[in-house]
């Protein structure tokens, strides 16, 4: 197994990070938050899963190994593959979904694409003693996450749109969260965080 990859950052796009090791650069599938805080040239250490196909060998970057855990966790859940583990850590970070299976939270779970009602109950049901308490302090705020750069509007929506939205609704979206993005201390908001919030918002105006 990988169990992590580091090195400079050679290439970014919407749901890849390609990360070189060792003169290789190595494809690496992240959520758009985690992809929201790596930087072109500068170095970067993602935990990483290795999910195994017949026909394909995939790579899932992670911001720490408590992440990857969680991933690696729900796809022990029937009807849960790689990339809606994927899609429910880039909607909820890991203590987050602990909480709405503790608390048989139904629509959180609806929040995420490609969950609706009787899906999610049956995910509450059959994570309940899998995934074990909130371990964090319940901010939602992932470990590798870091001051946003200026530009946080376009990397928000560009993360929006990697997840499936259309740029419209990616656009209301980022506005929607504009507010509290200028309210963050120092004035540098974190982009991991927003996203979180605007696809609350989208879930809402569905």
């Amino acid at each position: 197994m990988i169990a992590f990859v580091s090195g400079p950052v050679a290439a970014l796009s919407p749901d890849t990070a390609v990360v070189e090791v060792g003169g290789v650069g190595m494809a690496v599938q992240c959520t758009p938050g985690t992809l929201a805080v790596l930087r072109l040239g500068e170095q970067a250490r993602l935990a990483t899963s290795l999910v195994v196909r017949e026909d394909s060998l995939t790579l899932y970057g992670f911001a720490d190994d408590d992440e990857r855990q969680v991933f690696e966790l729900l796809q022990t859940a029937s009807g849960v593959g790689p990339r809606l583990a994927q899609a429910m850590l880039a909607v909820h970070s890991p203590d987050a979904l602990r909480r709405a299976v503790a608390t048989d939270d139904e629509k959180a779970l609806t929040a995420v694409p490609g969950i609706g009602k009787k899906g999610a109950q049956r995910l509450l049901l059959e994570l309940k003693d899998r995934l074990g308490a909130p371990v964090g302090t319940g901010t939602g705020t992932a470990p590798v996450a870091a001051a946003a750069a200026p530009s946080w509007r376009d990397q928000l929506h560009a993360a929006l749109v990697g997840l499936g939205y259309q740029p419209r609704e990616a656009d209301d979206a980022v506005a929607a969260v504009t507010p509290e993005a200028e309210a963050a201390d120092g004035g540098t908001p974190n982009v991991s965080v927003l996203l979180r919030s605007a696809l609350r918002t989208l879930n809402r105006a569905r």
